[in-house]
């Protein structure tokens, strides 16, 4: 019998996971881990195992992950706070006898424009040097990110950005998911797997089609990296370093940061990525 764990399996992105991975292993061959476990009450009456792990307690991680035999890490959300926070779930994994680990990474982690991919390209290091069978998941944007305004963004007319004409081949957490599950239960180690949409649209393309499905002219605006940080903590409300993030994200699309016309996604899923105009009709609904 092969175990398989889940780390963050509450998060948003995690209990799809385990979604998907209940349709290809018995339940009773599944580990979840979370900080809060009656957040996953429903999956332990599937019959899932669910357990507690902090990142941030390190002494308690060898224990936690006692008996699995194949992880998947999902990446933590604390920005700055990543790099230390996998090293401690990596270097439990190798105290407990893990044996193979997938991680949840960023498009070209080693060249990548976005900031945020240094502490990406740490933790791929750190699990390099660990001696672990490893595979990285590496993931582009979710559909979701773009859908969180939309509303209000349609009552304005204006979308804007810094993305200028650079594509996003996007896809559904849902859509990650499924590709995630299947390396952990089949990965080899040794694999770099792009996990990004079938089709790539620009800003453009994003507002155009709001504008189709909402019966209003919605107009794309890019803006310059800073005045788009400035925009973002002056009128989303949003946290200066938040903003700086956010911002760099969008700029680095221009420069192709998020972009990979692999396929390898859907390859992995067995289905076709979710198109972005899916994932805005149910935003609008």
């Amino acid at each position: 019998m092969t175990t398989y764990g889940v780390t963050g399996a509450s998060g948003q992105l995690g209990k799809h996971v385990l979604d998907e991975l209940l349709q290809k292993v018995d339940a009773g061959d599944v580990i979840a881990f979370t900080r809060d476990t009656s957040k996953l009450a429903d999956y332990a009456a599937k019959g899932v195992t669910v357990r507690a792990m902090d990142y941030d307690k390190p002494e308690e991680i060898p224990a936690a992950l006692s008996g699995v035999d194949r992880l998947l890490l999902i990446s933590g959300s604390a920005l700055g706070e990543r790099p230390r926070q996998h090293a401690n779930v990596i270097n439990g994994a190798k105290e407990a006898g893990v044996g193979y680990i997938a991680y949840t990474s960023i498009l070209d982690a080693e060249n990548t424009p976005i900031k945020l991919g240094a502490e990406h390209l740490a933790t791929e290091k750190t699990l390099a040097e660990s001696g672990i069978s490893h595979d990285i998941l590496a993931h582009g944007w979710y559909n979701e990110n773009y859908i969180g305004a939309l509303k209000p963004q349609v009552e304005a007319g204006v979308i804007t950005g810094a993305q200028g004409q650079g594509r996003i081949s996007s896809a559904t957490r849902a859509d990650m998911a499924a590709a995630d599950a299947t390396v952990l239960v089949s990965g080899k180690g040794g694999e770099r797997y792009n996990i990004a949409g079938d089709e790539s649209w620009t800003m453009e393309d994003f507002a155009a089609e709001v504008s189709r499905q909402s019966g209003k002219e919605v107009k794309y605006i890019d803006m310059a990296e800073g005045d788009y940080a400035k925009s973002l903590e002056e009128h989303a409300g949003l946290p200066g370093f938040i903003a700086a993030v956010v911002a760099n994200s969008a700029a680095a699309t221009a420069k192709g940061a998020l972009e990979d016309n692999s396929r390898t996604l859907s390859r992995l899923a067995g289905r076709p990525t979710t198109p972005i105009a899916e994932t805005i009709a149910g935003a609008l609904a």
